[in-house]
């Protein structure tokens, strides 16, 4: 136990500052190809904003299951947990799960979305213009087709 005179003589700090003080200064460089391997359940390391957290223990407790930090694996899981909006408390617990910092030079660049190729619209081949050409020959065949039995009823 730690007293004000500790303090006042300036004794070192608690042994869990010291610990924390130890990781900080072995800061491990990690590059993406190694972080991208650990993206199982049993083993999940996620990168968010340029550090690497081993959030395996974390699994079973994660609010939105696992499934939401397995598919933020293999990636700068960056923006999906900046979109979520976490509160300071979920970035506070971050901290027991930091293990290094990412090389960035190791990360690719982020995939820009391309939209698929798709043919100009042709409106002759939409199921709308198959309808409308419906609705005016259906008439016309209907009124043909009474014509048709009118005439031959008369002649009987």
């Amino acid at each position: 136990m730690y007293t004000n005179k500790d303090v006042l003589n300036k004794q070192k700090d608690p042994p869990t500052f010291d610990l924390r003080r130890e990781m900080a200064s072995e800061k491990k460089v990690l590059g993406f190809e190694e972080v991208s391997q650990h993206n199982k359940t049993k083993d999940c390391w996620l990168i968010i904003s340029g550090k690497v957290y081993d959030v395996t223990p974390f699994m079973d407790d994660h609010p939105g299951g696992d499934e939401v930090l397995l598919s933020s694996t293999g990636k700068d899981a960056t923006n999906d947990f900046e979109d979520v909006g976490h509160s300071d408390t979920a970035r506070d617990m971050m901290e027991k799960y930091y293990i290094g910092e990412i090389d960035s030079s190791t990360v690719p660049a982020t995939r820009t979305y391309v939209a698929p190729v798709q043919p100009a619209y042709n409106q002759d081949k939409t199921p709308e213009f198959i309808i409308k050409i419906l609705q005016f020959l259906v008439p016309i065949l209907i009124l043909g087709l009474a014509l048709v039995v009118r005439q031959y009823t008369k002649k009987e």
